[in-house]
Parts: structure tokens; C-alpha cells; sequence
């Protein structure tokens, strides 16, 4: 009979075992299914964030074999000189400016038709750029100033 209730007693034990077991197994394939989740959403967050860097590259063409900037950074540029004309003549009318210029007045300066918004848009971008590059200053109401 001492073998039957050892018999019994044990397969009792491995019962209690095999449920934590079983439990435990579960738990790390939930956690398994999360840790794929997270994965893929770091890997979307990345593949974001690439494109976000690949969309903010700064404009680039070969001259004599080398990768130049169109517009470099001023930090990179000896002069305004490296500056394309027209985004030299924007630079001049800001600076002579009496404060912070809209995207209009320059656009009186440079003889655009200022009457249709849309006219404005390629300046603006211009504007935008130069100040991206440290070349002008874009204060929160949307008007330009020059750097020192």
C-alpha cells in the first residue's frame, strides 16, 4: 500500500508542477508576443525617423565630382559668396531692413507679384531654407531677420 501513496503523492506533485509549469509557459509567450510588438513598432519608429533624416538632407549637386550643398550651411561657407544670386539678394534686402521683414516686403523688393499668395511660396521657401541654414533668422510670427 506505501507504494500506491507514493505513487499517488507524486503524481500529485508533477500535477502541481506541470500547472505552474504550463503558467509559467504562458506568461513568456505573452511577454514573447509583446517584445514582438514592441519590436516591430521601434523598427516603424526607425524606419520614420530614417525617412525623416533622408527628407531633411540638405539639397546637394556634383561639382567637379564633390557633393556640394546648393545652400551651405553658414557655418560651412567662408562669405555669402558660396550663396547662390538670389539668395544673396534676399540676405541684402533683409539686412538693410530697419527690423524683422515679411515674406511680402521682400517680395515688393525683388518686383514679384505680391497680389496672389502663391507667388510668394517659392520666396518663402528660399527664406526658410536660408534661415535653416543659419544664414537668417525665423522668428514665431513668421518675419526674418538677419544674423549677426
Amino acid at each position: 500500500m506505501q507504494e500506491r501513496q507514493w505513487i499517488t503523492a507524486r503524481r500529485s506533485e508533477l500535477d502541481a508542477l506541470a500547472e505552474q509549469l504550463t503558467k509559467q509557459l504562458q506568461e513568456v509567450q505573452v511577454e514573447r508576443e509583446e517584445l514582438a510588438i514592441a519590436e516591430r513598432v521601434l523598427n516603424r519608429l526607425a524606419e520614420q525617423a530614417q525617412a525623416d533624416v533622408e527628407a531633411a538632407a540638405p539639397l546637394s549637386a556634383k561639382v567637379a565630382g564633390r557633393a556640394v550643398l546648393l545652400i551651405p550651411h553658414r557655418s560651412d561657407a567662408a562669405d555669402e559668396g558660396a550663396l547662390p544670386g538670389d539668395y544673396r539678394r534676399i540676405l541684402v534686402i533683409v539686412r538693410e531692413a530697419d527690423g524683422p521683414v515679411q515674406v511680402r516686403a521682400v517680395g515688393e523688393r525683388l518686383d514679384l507679384d505680391v497680389s496672389l499668395r502663391g507667388r510668394l511660396e517659392p520666396l518663402r521657401a528660399k527664406m526658410t531654407k536660408l534661415a535653416d541654414r543659419g544664414w537668417l533668422h525665423k522668428r514665431p510670427d513668421g518675419r526674418f531677420t538677419a544674423r549677426p
